[in-house]
């Protein structure tokens, strides 16, 4: 029976106690609204907060809690939809003895216990999933959506948790190995616990939080309980050697020896086959795996050799796919961009292991393989351990071996071919040594007394380790991995006297198989290939049968069923972007982390860098022109050289059948290759720091690259591609981009929308599913960023007809063109874009030309000139400097760019770090010395002072101390305020504070400029009416005529009052550099005076219903309720149809300051725009 109970309470308050003989750790939720002091989010937080008590049993009252069940270990604290869960082990069995008093037990059901609510214990129980399941890998079946995390908490993680690949110990920690461990301990270091390898990191953090708060003997009780549980995940077996098989001749024993596998598979960048490849920006790969062989002999040896596997570090992504052709390998990052963490990664190995060798399986005679081995054989001649030829030459720290598994193993000698890399690595083999010990019998503690727990005397250490990598590191990484680990035990046999007898070679093989089909089904989700030859040391018929049935096995659960395990993976490691984590109920960390916030600017600096983005639609054409009049155009040569510069390509191969169902990266490629040589021309000129690929990714035809200054390749991390719209052809769709720069997220998109003048409702429908479909890593969405830049091929046209469009474009009467653009009004109707802004546009259409000419389309179609490429942005961070087209003449498009200034958020860890801990340890004094003695005198209580919790508010109180009665508050918590004379209405001037000092009296007099304006409250000037705002604005900047204003006048007189201004909205940042043009005498022709006029500012006004026959003598209309090119006007809409118009989002300012007189977009104007509809052609 275990020693740990879980017990409940119901009433008054729920909570759940983890019992032990001796201590009791104690569970209660409670949820509140947080406020982060900062003023720049969201003010309050819903946390989910934990409120927790360790105690020993006998000062806990136990009277009111029920059994629940017991338990073998707490894995932590998880949310789940709001709800809090705790997780504990509920069975368990013995997987491994490493070596006698330590073992290693696997996990075989778990069980969650909710805080905050008892219905979830009416669900029936989920038994765990027997171990002949373990392939069937549903885990992710709860995931529908990416607002909902599970449906039901006993699910996915449940039978993800139990389904034997996680393991813990209570004897010792499982993440060291035995060569780091500490022998003199008796319990587990929790503080030297390694995060790498820790899979329950994010559930057990709160409670590592709480236990780093327990005074320093709390602790220790805490530790000694044994409740809380440190997991890993991999492999873990024991095969036991009868002391009838000799191992040391030298050594004499009557008892067995044990052999030992440990897998440690790293969380880091944890995940399913096709969803975690490579490296990333911390220096992490995939399937990254530490494998240690002890072997345990009696009297006390140990031995113990440790090797790694892991992914090619190199940014490298494939696609999962039934057909083998689609499972193409692609290079996502230039070599340039990889470097900085490829070194980054080594230094982790050399700086954890020591010397490094590494072995590359690859196969040269496949294309993706050769291409990922000629990629890794550059990083390791540009590092700099291997450029240093000094360095190299005193420390052999790194050594690399080629060895094509598929090519040696080609032969008649089939797989004992593997063999052959025996004489290449043992050189290293040699050096690295291994870790051995020895228990001395006659050691003593430092008491001098004999000591209970034998301590060993280390003989020998490991002082490098092999890196071996194929592809997937599954099966030939394994099979290599064997022989290493035969070869090492061979070299400690021969060092006793001893060699390796094929008794203990066969029952060391099936170990290693083992290992290999347990971390195949993790990565993988079946077993190890290859596991025949490994087990017996021959292939069989039957093993060649069992290798293609788990091939064709793979493909399906790799296809089918990886996302969902993705997903419960993520969840189980706090990685989904909407998934809330618990926090501890703790005022002094509340009120450390609030000052945290407001003192934000204290360690927290900006950096303002320059982007340029650029959009072009190619028409299909590989042309060799010269960029630089479209990326550094004259107009740019006075700023600095842009930080980063994303360009987009429409069309970049002719459109086909075939070339829809396929994408060609070549044309892709010839077009970076001579965007790169532009930008490095321009830098060399300039003495600059070089441009380097940092991604690029295409669908069909529609391709993005992203290039960043090779100097600030330290600052950019988690870098994502995405691209890809489900049930969307391939010509049209959208490819996005996603990185970090310090501390700031943004994220580029391209897109090629719907084609066709009408079908703008389907260009509609094509960015709502692309914002809303495109994923990143970790659920990631293109919302999810600070800020957001779309550049592409919209094909949003103008609603005019052609020979307008052409006379306004003769005319650069761009502004009247802009008020009838599609773009423009469906961003205006709420439709597309929402919260997007837009540069003032000063360039003619760029759709659609004569190719060669700067003639508009003169072929039979004649199609209409339009704006279809644009760049639009997001962000509070970014201003727009630059919005301009470039005159490049070889495609039916001209290329258009933009500049923008961008604020980079940079957070210094270090600092903030240290005023956290300044804070803490201010908090935890000030909390000393404010606590009354137990021996104290209640005078002394009295006399202290308390600490206000912002300034200019009074001190806390306490049971001793009332604030609201102290000397010189009295007078201020009684109300002095005096009823209101007549007239007077409360002062909104007021501040909310009614302890700060206040000249503001509590009533006053209503202002009025006349009979008609508004009243004025306070100092404040009396706000200018409707009518006078529309004549100062027409006055201004648009020149409206005088009939105009009059006609306002006489509609103001012959209302009612009008309706309370509403407030102006702000204005843009691509806005501010924006001037207002005068109102086009063509716009008042008598061509467009009547049915074919654009609608005007001061032809629409909101006018109550008793001034009805006013307007309808000022404004009159024909009775056919049609506008230009078959638009509906918005005046003459029915009721209903005014009804069911969508009210109007706000639009930036950078619309509002280029337009005449006749824009709906004025702020005076705002309650006209309520009940508007954009125009609809006409079907």
């Amino acid at each position: 029976m275990s020693d740990l109970r879980v017990l409940c309470r119901d009433y008054p308050r729920r909570a759940i106690a983890l019992v032990t003989r001796e201590y009791a750790l104690i569970f209660q939720h409670t949820a509140s609204l947080v406020d982060t002091g900062n003023s720049q989010s969201h003010s309050l937080i819903d946390k989910q907060r934990c409120l927790l008590e360790f105690s020993r049993i006998s000062s806990v009252d136990l009277q009111d809690y029920r059994l629940l069940g017991e338990a073998q270990g707490t894995l932590g604290l998880i949310t789940l939809n709001k709800d809090v869960f705790l997780c504990v082990v509920t069975t368990s069995s013995r997987a491994a003895t490493v070596k006698p008093g330590e073992t290693i037990l696997r996990i075989d059901n778990v069980e969650f216990h909710c805080l905050n609510r008892a219905d979830y214990a009416s669900w029936p129980e989920h038994e765990a999933a027997p171990r002949a399941a373990h392939e069937d890998l549903n885990y992710g079946a709860i995931f529908e959506g990416r607002d909902a995390v599970t449906d039901h908490p006993f699910s996915g993680l449940k039978k993800l948790l139990s389904d034997g690949s996680f393991y813990y110990s209570l004897d010792f920690n499982l993440t060291d190995r035995l060569q780091t461990r500490p022998n003199e301990s008796a319990t587990i270091d929790i503080d030297s616990l390694d995060e790498d390898l820790l899979w329950n990191s994010y559930m057990i953090g709160p409670l590592l939080l709480f236990r780093s708060q327990l005074a320093i003997h709390d602790r220790r009780k805490l530790d000694s309980s044994r409740i809380l549980t440190s997991v890993i995940r991999g492999f873990t077996g024991t095969l036991t050697i009868p002391a009838s098989v000799p191992l040391l001749p030298k050594v004499r024993s009557n008892l067995p020896s044990t052999l030992t596998i440990v897998s440690r598979l790293s969380s880091r960048r944890a995940g399913t086959r096709f969803n975690s490849r490579g490296l990333d920006d911390d220096g992490n790969v995939a399937n990254f795996v530490e494998t240690e062989t002890v072997l345990w002999c009696s009297p006390g040896i140990s031995f113990s050799y440790t090797q790694i596997r892991g992914s090619v570090p190199v940014f490298w992504e494939q696609p999962a796919g039934l057909l083998p052709g689609q499972q193409k390998i692609e290079i996502t990052r230039s070599s340039e961009a990889t470097q900085y963490a490829f070194d980054k990664h080594l230094e982790s190995l050399e700086l954890k292991y020591g010397a490094v060798h590494i072995i590359n399986l690859l196969c040269e005679t496949k294309p993706g393989e050769a291409e990922l081995s000629a990629r890794f054989r550059e990083h390791l001649a540009n590092s700099l351990r291997l450029k240093d030829d000094a360095q190299l030459a005193g420390r052999h720290l790194m050594r690399s071996t080629e060895f094509d598994f598929h090519a040696e193993t080609r032969g008649p000698l089939g797989y004992e071919g593997s063999t052959q890399i025996r004489p290449r690595i043992e050189h290293s083999l040699f050096g690295f040594a291994y870790f051995l010990s020895e228990n001395d019998p006659e050691a003593a503690n430092s008491s001098g007394e004999r000591s209970n727990r034998e301590i060993p005397t280390v003989i020998l250490q490991q002082e490098g380790v092999f890196r071996t990598n194929c592809l997937d590191c599954l099966d030939r990484t394994n099979l290599v991995q064997t022989i290493i680990s035969s070869m090492a035990l061979d070299l400690f046999f021969s060092q006793y006297g001893g060699m390796l007898t094929q008794d203990f070679q066969m029952r060391h093989s099936s170990l290693w198989a083992d290992n290999g089909d347990a971390l195949s089904k993790i990565y993988a989700g079946t077993g190890a290939l290859k596991t025949s030859f490994t087990r017996h040391g021959k292939m069989s018929l039957a093993g060649a049968f069992a290798d293609a049935r788990k091939s064709a096995t793979r493909l399906y659960v790799n296809t089918f069923a990886d996302k969902e395990r993705q997903h419960t993976l993520d969840l189980l490691l706090g990685r989904l972007t909407n998934q809330d984590s618990v926090h501890l109920y703790d005022p002094v960390n509340d009120m450390v982390t609030a000052e945290l916030d407001r003192r934000i600017a204290d360690y927290t600096s900006t950096r303002k860098v320059r982007i340029w983005v650029g959009t072009f639609n190619l028409n299909g054409r590989c042309e060799n022109v010269d960029l630089s009049p479209w990326i550094f155009p004259p107009q740019e040569a006075q700023y600095e050289d842009p930080v980063i510069v994303a360009i987009a390509f429409q069309e970049i191969v002719e459109l086909s059948p075939q070339q829809i169902m396929s994408t060609d990266p070549t044309p892709r490629i010839i077009w970076e290759a001579a965007v790169k040589k532009c930008l490095n021309s321009y830098s060399d000129r300039r003495g600059t720091p070089n441009y380097v690929l940092l991604r690029s990714g295409q669908l069909v035809g529609t391709a993005l690259s992203i290039f960043v200054k090779e100097d600030v390749l330290g600052d950019i991390k988690n870098v994502e591609g995405s691209t890809g719209l489900s049930g969307m052809a391939g010509n049209k769709g959208g490819c996005a981009i996603r990185f970090e720069y310090s501390n700031t997220r943004l994220c580029f998109v391209t897109a090629h929308l719907a084609a066709g003048f009408a079908n703008y409702d389907e260009r509609n429908r094509d960015y709502s599913t692309i914002s809303q479909g495109l994923r990143f890593q970790k659920n990631r969405t293109i919302e999810d960023h600070d800020t957001i830049i779309w550049l592409g091929d919209f094909n949003y046209r103008i609603g005019l007809g052609d020979q307008r469009v052409r006379e306004f474009v003769r005319q650069k009467q761009y502004d009247i063109l802009y008020e009838n653009d599609q773009l423009n009004l469906q961003m205006i109707a709420g439709r597309t874009f929402p919260f997007y802004s837009e540069g003032v546009i000063r360039f003619p259409p760029t759709y659609k030309y004569n190719i060669g000419t700067d003639d508009y389309d003169t072929s039979e179609k004649a199609r209409i000139p339009a704006w279809c490429d644009r760049v639009l942005w997001k962000g509070s961070n970014l201003k727009q400097k630059k919005y301009e087209m470039a005159c490049l003449r070889f495609s039916d498009h001209r290329p258009v760019w933009a500049s923008f200034e961008c604020m980079i958020s940079i957070v210094d860890e270090q600092m903030k770090g240290a005023l956290r801990e300044a804070l803490f340890n201010e908090s935890h004094r000030e909390v000393n010395r404010l606590t009354p003695s137990k021996t104290g005198d209640d005078e002394d209580a009295d006399s202290m002072i308390y600490r206000p919790i912002a300034p200019g508010y009074p001190s806390a109180s306490s049971d001793s101390h009332k604030w609201w009665l102290d000397e010189g508050m009295r007078a201020q918590v009684r109300s002095q305020i005096k009823p209101p004379t007549k007239g007077e209405i409360p002062n909104i001037h007021q501040i909310s504070n009614p302890f700060s000092p206040n000249e503001e009296p509590d009533w006053i007099q209503p202002q009025f400029s006349n009979a008609r304006s508004k009243p004025s409250v306070g100092r404040l000037n009396p706000l200018p009416t409707q009518v006078e705002q529309a004549t100062e604005v027409n006055e201004g900047s648009h020149g409206a005529t005088r009939s105009n204003i009059e006609g306002l006048l006489k509609v103001s007189e012959d209302s009612r009052l009008l309706r309370p201004q509403i407030p102006k909205k702000p204005i843009s940042l691509s806005a501010q550099q924006a001037a207002g043009k005068n109102d086009s005498p063509l716009s008042r022709s008598p061509t467009s005076a009547s049915r074919y006029s654009p609608i005007h500012k001061a032809d629409w006004n909101p006018v109550p219903s008793d001034g009805a026959d006013e307007y309808s003598k000022q404004f009159p209309h024909n009775d056919d309720h049609r506008n230009v090119e078959g638009l509906k006007n918005p005046i003459m809409m029915s009721q209903t149809e005014q009804s069911q118009a969508l009210p109007a989002p706000r639009r930036s300012q950078s619309a509002m300051k280029r337009v005449p007189a006749n824009n709906l977009l004025d702020d005076e104007f705002d309650g006209a725009i309520e009940n508007w509809r954009p125009l609809t052609p006409r079907r």
